[in-house]
């Protein structure tokens, strides 16, 4: 497959996906898991904009988003030493490392309702796939595993993650806040970043 037809590729085959059933979480997700782990196979596909870093933060580049919301794609786009807070999805998500190395901690809510880490962190590499949902696990801290150069996963999720309204917690506290991401694109008009009238 020609490099350039990579992304179509996936978002076809993603789109027939989300069609030919309902939205059931563990369908789409065991669906989506091998079409991600075809498109990260390959690190020559992905625009250059989308492959940016920032000097401070983190990036998140909308890739595609499914006029219906029923899914968006995003790269993340890591520089040495950045990090996430501590957040969860509310949705469904399948994480494809692409370039360089990820880490992710897990956290869970202990008998009292605080924040706390679970199991030992997760250190992905290119290839290598993770998932999130709220049935599976859906609270995290993501890292750029690298300290001298970017990385960058490519994640899928259900629904229109850069304005799902989500939340951010505080370890060890009952602390939550919402937020919503949005996202680091400089297109405009940015379609998928607005609701339908």
């Amino acid at each position: 497959m020609a490099a350039e037809t990579r992304l179509l590729h996936f978002v076809a085959a993603m789109t027939r996906l989300v069609e030919a059933g309902p939205p059931d979480e563990a369908r789409l997700l065991e669906g989506a898991q091998p079409l991600m782990k075809a498109l990260v196979a390959h690190d020559d596909w992905l625009p250059e904009p989308m492959a940016a870093a920032h000097p401070q933060y983190y990036q998140q580049h909308l890739l595609y988003g499914d006029p219906l919301d029923r899914f968006s794609l995003v790269s993340f786009v890591w520089g040495p030493g950045q990090k996430t807070p501590v957040h969860d999805h509310t949705v469904w998500g399948v994480i494809g490392m692409l370039r360089g190395t990820e880490c992710a901690q897990r956290y869970t809510r202990d008998a009292q309702g605080r924040i706390v880490a679970s199991g030992a962190e997760a250190t992905l590499r290119p290839g290598d796939i993770d998932t999130v949902s709220p049935t599976l696990g859906d609270i995290h801290v993501v890292r750029n595993g690298l300290d001298d150069q970017v990385s960058i996963s490519i994640h899928l999720y259900g629904g229109n993650i850069g304005r799902i309204s989500r939340h951010v917690f505080v370890p060890g506290t009952e602390t939550v806040k919402d937020f919503v991401s949005g996202y680091s694109n400089a297109l405009s008009p940015n379609l998928w970043a607005r609701r339908l009238p």
